[in-house]
């Protein structure tokens, strides 16, 4: 098992999601407030202060004005000074509640914002510092889309459980007063208040259990696939391709099925939240037929003053309302913990221990052994690379071909360590590679692969791939130049310093395929590691270009070990060894004349090739 999860794992169909519960999470998102934003712990203890007084401040203010005007109403000596002065305290103390309230409010909503942002951050680091293997596992990818929704709005997740939990601190607060107050009026008012309050709080709670069985557990699937079209839609890489094949139809009914399958779902989610609603507002109907029938009691048959009787509605109209909302918060917080459940369990993921692992043999001489190597994707049938022994010396160059679907790039992938082997080992030096730490291991490598893929920012960064303080502009100039990128640098105003893309910067400037191409090889220069490896970064090219390119850059890289990978053999003169791939099984190795001379499947595959590159006298073979 290439990953495992600390936590216990749940009775869970996806066995690496582990649920944490509301109060874990509390203390989690608590520890995370505290780490970001100190202050914010301050922010929402004035908040939910300010926010409970005024819920029940005017309840007791009208209480008292009501008795202050009964009593003047019956005195023949009209004193308007209490009034009066009730009055002044009570909008004075209702200015500082309400500016209280508007700052904590203003400063907690983006302080909250600011908290998610770092956890989103967060979850960045550990996708960019995850095994490659793990990134195109479906379960993997389920859960890192889950994730990406638990922060991805203010209303879910990581900021939504924080908003929500900021919420029931104000609704406890007010229901604790108010529950005193009422409990002395009549105490079988409390016991309807809550047996309606936890009715209504039950079908809430089973509201938001089906709409996250039947909708939101259903839709990651559905979110990926809308994440793949909005990106083909709207790359221009893929742009010729749609205009020229008439693509855009055929795009918009794909993109109109899988949208419709999301509004589906949405629909079905606001049906249930439809029915919520309605069982609500008939338990708010028999609460309120409650209450004023207990206060008319109490006014007829113990003479309750029309002052208390203001005072007990709103009391009672308040308990009930926070009483509520503090249990539909509390499924509410259910579902968002949930959620939060979602990020930890990614950000759980463990690849695998290293800290036992071993310091990098330090040497200019690095072999590599493939001993009785065999690698299966997951959820494959068939093995890509089966029973592989193959030798790779320091200083040798090696080109690995074979037609499409032979195995040549899944080779690639475990000497890189982007895949470790289902079955046998690659050695280097002697030493198992997975006793290395997996970032110092690919420090050996300057891989220049089939797909380039450009960074907006300038060029010199896109061939360091570092820094801006770390990238040596001058090393990265000589490097394009000998990538045969001259012309285009002289043709830029900045040159080297010159922005890529227009993401970023509207002057940015995009690439050809085949400047892309030289750029990366660049970027393999640049690097000046230990191992040159070419995964046909040339397919784009026809042969005999690509023949020359390899032979330039064979001339660059110098002493250095290298693997060209290609189906095509314009690499295989000037390689010292062959290894020729068929159905992921080496099935040749040796010179270029050694093979040709046993007439197997890598001479059957040159004569076939042979024709593109004879020269224009004779009929020598040029390459393959």
């Amino acid at each position: 098992m290439l990953f495992f999860n600390k936590k216990k794992k749940s009775e869970n169909e996806n066995p690496l999601h582990t649920e944490y519960g509301v109060i874990k999470n509390t203390v989690f998102l608590l520890k995370k407030i505290k780490k970001y934003s100190p202050k914010l712990l301050v922010l929402l203890l004035a908040g939910v202060l300010a926010g409970s007084a005024l819920q029940f401040l005017y309840s007791f203010i009208g209480k008292f004005v009501i008795d202050i005007v009964e009593v003047q109403a019956t005195s023949a000596d009209k004193d308007l000074a209490p009034l009066i002065k009730l009055l002044i305290i009570t909008t004075v103390l209702d200015f500082i509640c309400m500016t209280m309230n508007a700052i904590a409010n203003n400063r907690v909503w983006y302080s909250f914002i600011h908290v998610r942002m770092c956890v989103i951050k967060e979850r960045i680091d550990k996708v960019l510092s995850m095994n490659y293997q793990m990134l195109e596992q479906p379960k993997i990818l389920d859960m890192h889309q889950k994730a990406l929704q638990a922060a991805g709005g203010n209303e879910q997740g990581v900021e939504g459980m924080m908003r929500t939990l900021y919420q029931m601190a104000i609704r406890a607060t007010v229901i604790g007063v108010t529950f005193s107050a009422i409990l002395v009026l009549d105490m079988r008012l409390i016991l309807v208040l809550l047996l309606v309050s936890f009715i209504q709080s039950a079908f809430f709670r089973h509201t938001v259990k089906r709409d996250r069985k039947e909708v939101w557990d259903v839709l990651p699937p559905t979110w990926r696939k809308q994440e793949y079209m909005e990106q083909t839609t709207q790359n221009f890489d893929y742009a010729k391709d749609i205009r020229l094949f008439g693509m855009k139809h055929w795009l918009s009914k794909k993109q109109h099925e899988i949208n419709k399958e999301q509004a589906d779902k949405m629909c079905h989610s606001r049906n249930l939240w439809v029915y919520n609603t309605i069982f609500a507002h008939g338990m708010q109907v028999i609460v309120q037929a409650v209450v004023y029938g207990v206060l008319i009691y109490a006014v007829l048959d113990k003479n309750m003053s029309i002052g208390n009787f203001t005072l007990f509605v709103g009391l009672a109209t308040s308990f009930s309302e926070n009483m509520n909302d503090l249990l539909s918060l509390r499924g509410s917080i259910k579902e968002k913990s949930m959620q939060v459940d979602d990020h930890r369990s990614f950000m759980d993921l463990v690849m695998e221990n290293e800290d036992e692992c071993i310091p990098i043999p330090e040497t200019d001489f690095y072999t590599f052994e493939f001993k009785n190597v065999s690698f299966q994707y997951e959820g494959a049938e068939t093995y890509a690379i089966k029973n592989l022994n193959l030798t790779l010396s320091y200083g040798k160059k090696l080109a690995v071909v074979g037609l499409n679907g032979a195995g040549k790039t899944t080779f690639i992938k475990l000497l890189l360590r982007l895949y470790d082997v289902t079955e046998g080992e690659i050695l280097l030096n002697g030493i198992n590679i997975k006793r290395f730490k997996r970032k110092e291991y690919y420090e050996l490598f300057a891989p220049v692969f089939q797909e380039v893929f450009l960074f907006a920012f300038p060029m010199d960064e896109n061939v360091s791939m570092q820094n801006p303080q770390d990238t040596d502009s001058d090393k990265a100039y000589q490097c394009l130049l000998q990538a045969g990128l001259e012309d285009k640098i002289l043709s830029l105003e900045k040159g080297v310093h010159t922005e890529l893309l227009k993401v970023i910067h509207d002057d940015g400037v995009d690439l050809s395929g085949g400047e892309k191409q030289k750029l990366a090889l660049a970027r393999a220069l640049y690097k000046d590691a230990p191992v040159i490896v070419l995964d046909e970064p040339t397919a784009a090219l026809d042969a005999l270009a690509e023949y020359h390119l390899y032979q330039n850059f064979d001339e660059m890289i110098g002493n250095k070990t290298a693997i060209y990978i290609s189906h095509r053999l314009s690499s295989t003169r000037f390689c010292d060894n062959i290894a020729m791939f068929v159905a992921g099984e080496m099935v040749e190795y040796g010179t270029h004349d050694s093979l040709l001379s046993k007439g197997g499947e890598y001479a059957r595959m040159f004569e076939v090739q042979a024709q593109y590159y004879k020269e224009k006298e004779g009929e020598t073979y040029e390459e393959d």
